[in-house]
């Protein structure tokens, strides 16, 4: 099939183009081009934030058309200006309106959509989620895929490589861990989601789904962390009102702990129910096989992580304890 691709240079969307392509399709990729296309595509240079920024690709039929976007006017105007049998929208869990419970359905409810084209800051990402949900499925015939962390080589944000990363590079025989082990954790592999997304596309399939790995605990992916990392080092658990006085942060962002949230509000921000996606053909790898994956992309990584603790931070922390 011709299959387009807006966005496919990074990360998910470099992973769909490049499965679309190992799979015989023609891929398109319609991006900025910030980065290097994906070998076996047809790349068109395209500026979203420009009204008529989409121009290069209209006036064809293509059989899909697989959306990685994250602001409501980039979707707004795909859906005006392109012609698509089918559209796959990559949304977000961040699209629910609660996460105090654990493994939410798709009917669970969501934010009110952003009415405005582009997010004013972060805070606005998921409410931009849904108004490019409601955009999509007003096209016609389209899936909602609503995507759990996505964890695996090119994870730029660092949160499922910091802890392959931290055992494998440790400052001393301890590791740094907020003592609540039992936080519920998931993720799924960029390589898995990114074959389910083409799948959906080449069978047309319609609906809302989430998309992520089985749910586990902080405690099972510190120990595969270790074990993927080869490392004796031990977890120090470190009670969470210390970590508040020492500065340290949780899920993301500088000084912080990924995978996991100092918010009981939040505590079942990481899982969805994922029974619906899986009944339509979503296969996920073991967790292990993902950390050590992004653990040697990590090992070749030149950019500073965007979160976690430097090894001073690391150094500091347990100093002070």
């Amino acid at each position: 099939m011709e299959l387009l691709v807006l966005g496919g240079t990074a990360f998910l969307g470099r992973e769909i183009a490049l499965t679309a392509v190992a799979r015989g399709h023609r891929v398109t990729c319609g991006a900025r081009g910030s980065a290097e296309p994906p070998p076996g595509v047809d790349f068109v240079r395209v500026d979203r934030d420009d009204e008529d920024g989409l121009a290069p690709l209209a006036g064809h039929g293509w059989g899909g058309v697989i959306d990685v976007a994250r602001q409501p006017g980039h979707v707004r105007r795909a859906v005006r200006d392109l012609t698509a049998a089918h559209w796959t929208l990559v949304s977000s869990g961040n699209a629910y309106a609660d996460f105090s419970s654990l493994e939410q359905t798709e009917d669970a409810a969501t934010l009110a959509p952003l009415v405005a084209d582009a997010m004013a800051s972060d805070d606005d990402y998921g409410p931009a989620k849904v108004a490019c949900e409601e955009a999509v499925r007003a096209a016609g015939p389209a899936a909602v895929v609503r995507s759990g962390l996505i964890g695996g080589a090119g994870d730029w944000s660092g949160r499922t490589g910091y802890w392959p990363w931290r055992f494998a590079h440790p400052v001393g025989p301890e590791v740094v861990v907020p003592d609540d082990l039992d936080f519920p954790c998931a993720m799924i592999d960029v390589r898995d989601l990114a074959a389910w997304i083409v799948s959906l596309a080449e069978r047309q399939v319609e609906g809302v789904f989430n998309a992520t790995g089985t749910t586990t605990d902080l405690r099972s992916v510190l120990d595969a962390a270790a074990r993927v990392a080869g490392s004796s080092a031990r977890p120090r658990s470190v009670p969470v009102e210390r970590l508040r006085e020492l500065g340290i942060d949780h899920w993301m962002g500088p000084q912080s702990l990924p995978l996991w949230i100092d918010d009981a509000d939040w505590r079942g921000f990481a899982t969805m129910d994922t029974r619906r996606a899986r009944a339509e053909g979503l296969v996920t790898r073991p967790l292990e096989e993902t950390l050590a994956d992004v653990l040697a992309w990590e090992e070749a990584r030149t950019e500073p992580r965007p979160c976690g603790l430097t090894d001073e931070e690391e150094r500091r922390v347990l100093t002070a304890l």
